[in-house]
């Protein structure tokens, strides 16, 4: 008798497990390597973007400390932990009296390469071919809005400090976001996902980012503080490199949740509201821009 409940409960869980399909997710995490594919997505970041992150933020004419602001922002660092952070990029007027035309150039470019992997990810979830070379400068719009993306939710976050206007600042702070990742889904793969298609994705990118900052502020704010002091800016490198590697899970896992909930739940809802038209009788990222049933390989 005492066991009966907890069996009924066990079956209760595993028929939610099994009606919602959160096994299709769970499969679909593995065979893309998720946590792989993350820490490729930081280790991409650190030789590329921040580089390039620090010279763009070098130039901003705003009387701030350069990229710190960014990241100390991005990671919901204060105290220390904070100052921490600041002290790992170098000022901005050194940088910009340091970096010739072809470094800038080349920083450039190895930007795209970055967005070039985020793309053949996003290819990959979707369960799309990958697309053709010349459309390169898909890559190089991506990036640049990447870059503004970044620089607005940090100027947003930071210009306003409790009261009302926190409030609004965190609104337009998450329109923002959803915004970027629904357009940029969509634009970085040529329109093969329709704008529908991404919106998911998109959603579920920046509530995990979110929650991220939350993690970092509890979990990342009194480790960087802690190894500033035991190991000096090494130790904060690492603290920044972890994070980097969750910010990397959330977008890839964020898109395969997008994935996911677009195959089991709005395709069907989107094909009733056509009245079951014919296939391929409108846009293909919208009539089926993947079949979970052909996880990423």
């Amino acid at each position: 008798m005492g066991g009966s409940p907890y069996r009924a409960v066990l079956r209760g869980a595993e028929r939610v497990w099994h009606d919602l399909r959160f096994k299709d997710l769970y499969r679909s995490g593995k065979e893309f390597e998720l946590m792989h594919r993350a820490m490729g997505f930081a280790a991409l970041a650190i030789l590329t973007v921040i580089p390039l992150l620090i010279l763009v933020a070098a130039a901003n004419p705003a009387p701030q400390p350069g990229l710190a602001v960014w990241v100390v922002y991005g990671m919901g660092l204060t105290g220390s932990s904070a100052d921490a952070v600041t002290l790992l990029f170098s000022a901005p007027a050194r940088v910009l009296g340091t970096t010739s035309v072809f470094s800038a150039v080349l920083l450039g470019v190895s930007g795209v390469s970055f967005a070039g992997s985020v793309q053949a990810g996003f290819e990959r979830i979707w369960g799309l071919p990958a697309g053709p070379w010349h459309k390169i400068w898909r890559q190089a719009v991506w990036l640049a809005a990447l870059t503004a993306y970044i620089y607005a939710e940090a100027t947003v976050g930071t210009v306003t400090h409790g009261g009302l206007a926190e409030t609004a600042a965190a609104a337009v702070a998450v329109v923002l976001g959803i915004a970027f990742f629904w357009w940029g889904l969509h634009f970085l793969i040529g329109g093969r996902v329709s704008y529908l298609a991404a919106m998911p994705g998109a959603v579920a990118t920046i509530v995990g980012l979110g929650g991220l900052r939350v993690f970092s502020g509890l979990v990342f704010e009194p480790l960087i503080a802690s190894n500033a002091v035991s190991y000096g800016a090494l130790g904060t490198v690492l603290i920044v490199q972890s994070w980097l590697i969750g910010v990397g899970w959330v977008i890839y896992g964020g898109q395969l949740f997008g994935r996911w909930f677009h195959d089991a739940w709005l395709r069907a809802w989107a094909h009733s509201r056509r009245g079951h038209a014919e296939p391929g009788g409108g846009e293909q990222g919208e009539q089926d821009p993947g079949n979970q049933s052909t996880p990423p390989r």
